[in-house]
């Protein structure tokens, strides 16, 4: 059962921080770059990254040149393109092998060459095809997509909020994080994550094994057993946490050192 906003768990010196980006730092948009960057974010984020001597990762489903954009000029340990490719906290870039996109994205072309209102991402390992202005379409766009991903070898269908994500099969958000969960700073600590999509629940499951705490910002089922109603209520928890740690003593030395 989900547990109300007021007792989200508590970050302290001893968390490893994974957080999505859509949905859950920013307010989602018609348009991927039409997000708008809440005034504090960056310097939470900064903050955060701080006090958690670098145990802080962006979890997505976007590119890293994306995100790299959005939160400049941090430049975090990030996990992008639902986990296909890793940027690690010393800023090594882990990639999945390369697949072959080639039908899946002749398809995503050939509904947007039709449907002007859809929208394609092709990313480095992975594709969005984006139906947020023609909801529609989704039983086309899911139909076409499935079959391209069905005659093609290594690939994985996701749905999330008005978006179809094929990326590489075996690879997830919940794989980037176990990753990010054996390696310096991260290892040793008690994992949060927070997202609001269906594609962040592997995530939400992973991190539950590891002995963590999986947070679901905003409505619709999950496996994660916290509840945070919106984007503006977790950047609170999140605003909130950095000034506990002021009172109470951070992990910054040890960033520092």
């Amino acid at each position: 059962m989900n547990m109300p906003n007021a007792l989200l768990p508590p970050l302290t010196p001893h968390t490893a921080l994974f957080l999505d980006f859509d949905g859950t730092l920013v307010e989602l948009a018609a348009q991927p770059e039409a997000v708008v960057i809440p005034p504090l974010l960056i310097s939470t984020l900064a903050g955060l990254y701080h006090q958690l001597g670098g145990a802080l990762a962006l979890v997505s489903g976007r590119s890293l040149l994306d995100l790299d954009a959005f939160v400049a000029p941090l430049q975090l340990p990030t996990a992008i393109e639902h986990g296909a490719q890793r940027r690690n906290a010393e800023g090594l870039l882990i990639s999945a092998p390369a697949i072959d996109l080639g039908l899946a994205l002749q398809a995503a072309e050939n509904l947007v060459q039709h449907y002007p209102a859809l929208r394609l991402e092709r990313k480095q390992l992975a594709l969005s095809l984006h139906y947020r202005q023609a909801p529609e379409l989704e039983s086309l766009c899911l139909h076409t997509m499935r079959q391209a991903v069905e005659c093609s070898v290594g690939l994985e269908l996701m749905q999330g909020k008005c978006v179809i994500d094929i990326k590489p099969a075996g690879v997830s958000k919940g794989t980037a994080i176990a990753a990010f969960m054996t390696e310096a700073p991260f290892a040793g600590r008690t994992p949060i994550f927070a997202g609001d999509d269906m594609t962040d629940e592997d995530g939400f499951e992973r991190i539950q094994c590891l002995g963590g705490h999986a947070i679901k910002v905003g409505e619709g089922p999950s496996c994660a057993p916290y509840r945070c109603p919106s984007v503006a209520q977790l950047a609170q928890w999140l605003e909130s946490a950095t000034a506990l740690f002021h009172v109470h003593g951070t992990g910054a030395e040890k960033a520092s050192a």
